[in-house]
């Protein structure tokens, strides 16, 4: 069974097997979460990330799919880059958001990974509201058959961490 943590504070800092990045699907850096840990992490993650774009990600990683990188300088062994939804009013894109999770979660267990550290996917920019991309996450990684032992759940701000702990409740 998988044990689901939370943690305030910068997921750069994670000593874990797999740090998941929201990433854009350029795969190329970019702001927020995904930027950060493209600096820390150092110019060896950007340069697989090429190395994918330019053999099978040529049109970049589409919105849900998750690919593994080295994780660089980062105190992990690899990036499990994620691509989540922008958020729509018009559209329900949750299953999206959920796919950002079983297939990172599919990818750590294929590289053995059982430690797991995940920002909260699409509440940056792509403006997801927090209280539902947190019932999808805990939900998702509840539900999820993996190898993975634990989930860490690592939320930037105060407020980010009271909306998980309320649904892991």
């Amino acid at each position: 069974m998988t044990t689901i943590e939370l943690v305030q504070g910068d997921i750069t800092r994670e000593s874990v097997d797999a740090i998941v990045n929201a990433a854009n699907s350029s795969l190329l850096g970019g702001g927020g979460v995904d930027g950060a840990i493209h600096r820390r992490g150092g110019p060896a993650i950007l340069e697989e990330c090429r190395k994918l774009r330019a053999s099978q990600y040529g049109k970049g990683l589409r919105t849900g799919q998750a690919v593994a990188t080295t994780a660089g300088d980062l105190d992990a062994r690899w990036v499990i880059h994620t691509v989540g939804p922008v958020f729509s009013a018009t559209e329900d894109r949750s299953a999206l958001l959920a796919s950002c999770y079983r297939e990172s979660l599919r990818v750590a267990d294929e590289l053995g990974a059982r430690t797991v550290a995940f920002p909260a996917i699409s509440t940056g920019v792509y403006r997801y509201p927090l209280e539902d991309a947190a019932r999808i996450a805990v939900d998702t990684v509840r539900a999820a058959r993996t190898d993975v032992e634990e989930v860490r759940f690592v939320l930037f701000d105060e407020r980010a961490y009271e909306t998980f702990a309320r649904q892991l409740r």
